[in-house]
């Protein structure tokens, strides 16, 4: 209940939190009940959520100050406005040269067990250490972020405020990112408010494309849940030279070309797709899967083409267009000086 509180609480923030209270479907052999949203965002308990430390977080997010230049944030690469991405293949970093891979969504990052498309790192905190200080991205030091963050009095008094006795340290500034990360979730969309019962929320054209995701079309083997992941990893058959999750589990030959499974809201917002941005369009994502993708060694067992026509690919087109939220509104935070 402390949560939910604290949820709403950050709504009239600007803290990018979205949970109603889901009503459970009870008709029978009605698969819409395990796609409900939760009612809680789950913080660990070492770095329990509040409304302050999420507002510093946010602060952080968006403040130049976290690069080596002063010239990048990290909503430079994960915009609001596209869907916590960039509406190109490959971000473009600190060098003014192309990342290697797309910038993955942090929506809904809170419910996530591995992070980056290959899953190196275990915890939020870890992955926002990670764009700070590659040199392809951020290219930020610590200890001068340290020292430029420390000599702004609005800061150090916040810091000291959250952070008795520690202040302004790698750990403390990763802490606060990361609580706010953990806030960014995704709002109501039509398909939730026809899961909470309003027959009326999405097209008879959606409901059948539900009932094709679920099914014959076989999109919920790896798209499961209320955020439409496995948070596993999988070769889909991309043509791609990156070994994905191969780097990380050498010993597994269907980690070669695997790439974690991204979640599926909002993706309205978030063209082009895929771990290297090489698919422009949902059309073109369905188009991939009916194909089912490059035949190798390492190709997940779940891809196997499909046989779907234009109706019912428009049909599933429309379901996915109906995970978007209706109302998006991410105000940006005033920085301190």
């Amino acid at each position: 209940m402390n949560n939910m509180r604290n949820s709403l609480i950050a709504v009239a923030a600007g803290i990018a939190v979205a949970l109603p209270i889901a009503v459970s479907v009870s008709a029978s052999n009605d698969m819409r009940s395990e796609f409900q949203r939760p009612t809680e965002i789950p913080f660990p308990a070492e770095a329990p959520y509040s409304l302050h430390m999420a507002t510093l977080g946010k602060m952080l997010f968006y403040d130049p100050r976290l690069s080596g230049a002063q010239n990048m944030t990290c909503a430079s690469c994960h915009n609001p406005s596209f869907g916590y991405e960039t509406p190109v293949a490959t971000a473009v970093g600190a060098a003014n040269e192309p990342i290697g891979r797309h910038a993955p969504t942090v929506l809904n990052h809170a419910w996530t067990p591995y992070f980056f498309w290959d899953g190196r790192a275990a915890s939020l905190e870890e992955q926002a250490a990670g764009p700070m200080t590659a040199p392809v991205e951020m290219n930020g030091k610590f200890p001068e972020i340290i020292d430029r963050l420390s000599a702004i009095e609005e800061y150090a008094t916040w810091f000291e405020r959250l952070f008795p006795g520690e202040g302004v340290t790698r750990d403390t500034i990763l802490t606060a990112v990361a609580t706010f990360e953990r806030t960014i979730v995704s709002g109501v969309a039509p398909f939730d408010r026809w899961v909470e019962g309003d027959e009326s929320a999405i097209s008879e054209s959606a409901k059948r494309g539900f009932e094709l995701f679920v099914g014959e079309a076989q999109c919920s083997g790896c798209h499961t849940g209320w955020n439409f992941t496995d948070n596993l990893f999988h070769d889909i058959g991309l043509s791609t030279d990156d070994i994905g999750r191969a780097k990380y589990e050498s010993d597994n030959p269907l980690a070669i070309h695997a790439f974690k499974t991204p979640g599926l809201r909002n993706l309205t917002y978030r063209a082009p797709f895929m771990h290297n941005g090489s698919v422009d369009d949902l059309e073109a994502v369905i188009f991939h899967y009916e194909s089912g993708g490059i035949v190798r060694d390492s190709l997940s067992p779940l891809m196997t083409p499909i046989e779907i026509d234009d109706s019912e690919r428009q049909d599933l087109l429309a379901f996915l267009q109906s995970l978007t939220a209706e109302n998006t509104d991410t105000p940006v935070p005033v920085l301190p000086n």
